[in-house]
């Protein structure tokens, strides 16, 4: 003879088991994985002026500072020179490149970078897509 459980008391009887067996799926859809499925692809052409003596660019008038805008990476290399490169890291797509210590560096997972895109490690092997710049007085013009 078979006894049948009502759906209240079967949920109640997994208590804490149901529970942990819930959070457990739930949790695992959102995790990731190192590799980045839904990569995002720089920007092939950019063309645009930064002006200097505003607040949101001022760090450009300091050598080895640098500003991420438009998804483009842009840093002051030396007292007369700037560098323009894609903020997306051509490791996996992600956009976290930044300027540190005369080159590009991704900190996701150690790619780095010279000044010119070039790749300098494995993960950095692709390089990353550059821009060219001019500066004119206060005005930096960022392009391809």
């Amino acid at each position: 003879m078979s006894e049948k459980i009502k759906r209240h008391e079967f949920l109640k009887s997994l208590g804490l088991q149901g529970a942990s067996l819930m959070a457990v799926y739930c949790g695992a859809s959102t995790l990731s994985s190192c590799k980045n499925e839904s990569s995002i692809t720089p920007a092939s052409s950019a063309d645009f002026t930064l002006d200097l003596t505003q607040a949101a660019y001022s760090k450009l008038n300091t050598v080895g500072s640098y500003v991420v805008t438009q998804g483009i990476v842009v840093a002051r290399v030396s007292s007369t020179a700037f560098a323009a490169v894609t903020q997306v890291c051509s490791h996996e797509g992600r956009p976290s490149v930044v300027y540190s210590n005369g080159g590009f560096y991704c900190p996701e997972h150690g790619a780095s970078f010279d000044i010119n895109g070039k790749g300098l490690n494995a993960n950095g092997s692709r390089g990353l897509t550059t821009y060219k710049t001019a500066l004119s007085g206060n005005s930096l013009r960022v392009y391809s």
